[in-house]
């Protein structure tokens, strides 16, 4: 079959954003194709972002899902032909499983109540205060870390998050330590978000004093991840048409803002982050060569794994 040669400009909005889609994914592994073919790299790591869109979008379950997984298989296998096709051993690996959420816990919007996190204004828009808050969180989906500013503080607010519906593990040093977690840069406290729940990042109270940011895809502003990013908002009929003028505005080199997203997180149907309750709800490893099978690799062995297939002969 042959292959329609890789555009010259990356599709960026097809990467993240209420247009994520496959074309992204199709990209890279095209140009990894080219890569493999003409280079014959030692190394060679090609990640493939598109099981992320719909298994947010709508879960883990539905045909959507399966049509995603049909997608990213069709590009996934050009890649690994190319590398077979010169002798590499290809190894697969997906970053985590996704499980079905049904439940955004507003971990900072608890803090905020208890007099714990504060914000500042500019404009009539609220901002995140971390110099001055007690505790704050950056959430990550399913797991948040818990910055807590005084030692005296701890125990007060770790026994509000235990209290927190959503809320299944508040993890204090020693539960740090034991989950691998204690790093310095970890929050003082880190929160585990029950089976079907997911940790916001939303701190304001009132939406009409949501951050500049917090209608857009800007994932280095947010305190924390953002998948309602992955939407266009559905309580706004103009939606569509405000998203084309700005993307017209881009393309005519004037300055444009994407304002799109949701403040409503619960569109968001799929998560991670958790340890899974079942092994089939986390991540696989597919590997080429018999020689380096595994019944069970940690995902901290992975880099141990890549050195021994790039030791062995080719």
């Amino acid at each position: 079959m042959r292959r329609a040669p890789v555009r010259p400009h990356f599709p960026l909005f097809s990467y993240w954003g209420p247009g994520a889609g496959i074309a992204s994914s199709r990209w890279i592994g095209r140009a990894a194709e080219r890569v493999v073919a003409a280079d014959r790299p030692d190394l060679t790591l090609v990640y493939l972002p598109h099981l992320d869109y719909d298994l947010q979008r709508f879960g883990p379950d539905g045909s959507e899902a399966i049509a995603a997984a049909r997608a990213v298989d069709e590009v996934a296998g050009g890649v690994i032909d190319a590398a077979l096709g010169v002798g590499t051993t290809v190894i697969v690996l997906s970053e985590y499983g996704i499980t079905a959420a049904r439940r955004p816990v507003e971990i900072n919007r608890h803090l905020r109540r208890e007099g714990l996190l504060d914000v500042y204004t500019q404009a009539g828009m609220e901002y995140l205060d971390p110099w001055t808050s007690g505790a704050f969180a950056v959430a990550d989906h399913q797991i948040a870390h818990v910055y807590v500013r005084e030692p005296s503080m701890l125990a007060r607010v770790r026994d509000l998050l235990r209290s927190v519906p959503g809320v299944e593990h508040v993890l204090d040093s020693d539960g740090k330590r034991a989950a691998g977690l204690d790093h310095e840069r970890s929050g003082e406290l880190v929160a585990v978000a029950e089976p079907d729940a997911w940790f916001t990042y939303h701190y304001w109270l009132d939406d009409a004093r949501a951050p500049d940011f917090a209608r857009t895809v800007e994932i280095h502003r947010k305190p924390g991840y953002d998948p309602a990013e992955l939407f266009l908002d559905p309580a706004d009929r103009a939606v569509k048409a405000r998203a084309g003028v700005a993307l017209a505005r881009k393309k005519l080199g004037f300055r444009y803002t994407m304002n799109v997203v949701p403040l409503d997180p619960s569109p968001v149907t799929g998560t991670h982050g958790r340890l899974p309750d079942s092994p089939d709800d986390g991540p696989v490893l597919l590997c080429s060569d018999p020689a380096l099978a595994t019944e069970r690799l940690a995902a901290t062995e992975v880099k141990s794994l890549l050195l021994r297939a790039l030791a062995r002969p080719a």
